[in-house]
């Protein structure tokens, strides 16, 4: 009788430090993968022109979330939401093949958001921008 008492209270403790181990093991996975929200960033956002060379990619803050100016070989200026649109991790950009790559599950995007393989379900959202004086207006 006093040995099922104490094997009750083993498994119970046993059972309660698995799951704290798990929750913080799992945490810190979640935090990285998961896009930055809340109301941080702005709702416009002004770039200087000359910030950006063919080719090179901005990643920024705008309205809460993670997103992307491109200037793409061709001089076109694109901005996309970098979250991707799997399961919402930041994507990545790979100068050298003019591509966004999702470092979670292998979603590539072209340099105008359009889906090029791997999982995404559908293309990267677009930002608004005007071009005015020499200064790249988002939003």
């Amino acid at each position: 009788m006093e040995n099922e008492g104490r094997r009750k209270f083993l498994g119970v403790c046993v059972a309660g430090a698995t799951a704290a181990a798990a929750v913080a093991a799992g945490y810190p996975v979640f935090r990285y993968l998961a896009p930055r929200s809340g109301q941080g960033g702005a709702a416009k956002l002004v770039i200087p022109a000359g910030e950006l060379k063919e080719g090179d990619a901005k990643f920024f803050e705008f309205a809460g979330s993670s997103a992307v100016l491109i200037k793409t070989k061709s001089g076109e200026l694109v901005a996309l939401s970098a979250v991707c649109t799997h399961l919402g991790c930041i994507v990545q950009w790979v100068k050298e093949k003019q591509q966004f790559q999702c470092p979670c599950h292998g979603g590539q995007f072209s340099t105008d958001g359009t889906v090029l393989g791997g999982p995404p379900p559908r293309p990267l959202a677009k930002i608004p921008l005007t071009v005015t004086e020499g200064n790249i207006t988002i939003g």
